[in-house]
């Protein structure tokens, strides 16, 4: 069943140079608790459709549809983690995933539920009184995850929230993000350049085009679930890959 929907979507914008269209009809559907991962080339437009299907960026022409409705600004349905996590560097980990909902003012014991439980998802129950000088990398993505999802939203919009990391801590922050899926249920969409990780996560990848960005292709990925790291060294992963590849030439 179909949770939010993306109809021929296009976005330009106006720089000194002139205009530059983005991305041009684009449209797809996402399914209640799918993990769809995004790829194409480095300027296709992937971060502006993210912020598109977000309600961060209006488009110009097109919608984009939750449950049907409009989306026509940011909404508490939808959380979106950014490449940098953004910590507030004088706040604790508890602090500041407890900072957006302190903004919508939410009662403090709510408040504290919401982003105690978000906390235990990303495993962080032991640095919750630490500060972000104090953390990994890793460990402040997994903060900005907990954040978005102390919201409770239905769809999690993550845009390449693990690009500055290294390889190892990529595969096993890979292998945390989808335990949080698992647990949770939420709808999850993945902006990566990285084609192993898009294969690894997701149960469809979608392929944008050169820009202006278009659909190139949307592979399904069958295969089996729960993943664990051994599947990057299989055959059927490989075979995956090389599609996905393909598609984006």
């Amino acid at each position: 069943m179909s949770i939010l929907e993306a109809i021929h979507l296009s976005k330009q914008y106006h720089t000194r140079q002139g205009s530059l269209l983005a991305i041009e009809d684009v449209s797809f559907e996402l399914a209640a608790g799918e993990f769809l991962c995004i790829v194409g080339p480095s300027g296709c437009g992937k971060t502006t459709l993210l912020r598109l299907l977000s309600g961060l960026l209006l488009p110009d022409q097109g919608q984009v549809c939750l449950h049907g409705q409009p989306v026509r600004g940011p909404c508490q349905e939808i959380g979106f983690v950014f490449q940098k996590a953004n910590l507030m560097p004088w706040r604790t980990v508890l602090e500041n995933v407890l900072l957006p909902l302190q903004i919508q003012r939410m009662p403090p014991a709510e408040a504290s539920q919401r982003a105690t439980h978000a906390l235990e998802l990303v495993g962080l129950t032991d640095f919750v009184r630490s500060y972000p000088r104090e953390l990994s990398g890793g460990m402040e993505q997994r903060v900005a995850i907990a954040r978005a999802l102390a919201h409770e939203p239905e769809i999690l919009l993550l845009d390449e929230p693990f690009g500055a990391l290294d390889a190892l801590t990529r595969e096993r922050l890979n292998q945390e993000l989808l335990r949080v899926w698992e647990i949770s249920g939420k709808t999850v969409a993945m902006v990566t350049h990285d084609i192993r990780e898009a294969v690894f996560l997701a149960d469809r990848v979608l392929v944008l085009s050169q820009r202006p960005g278009r659909v190139a292709a949307i592979v399904p990925i069958t295969l089996p679930r729960p993943r664990s790291l051994s599947l990057f060294y299989s055959e059927a992963f490989g075979a995956l890959a090389y599609e996905v590849r393909q598609a984006i030439r």
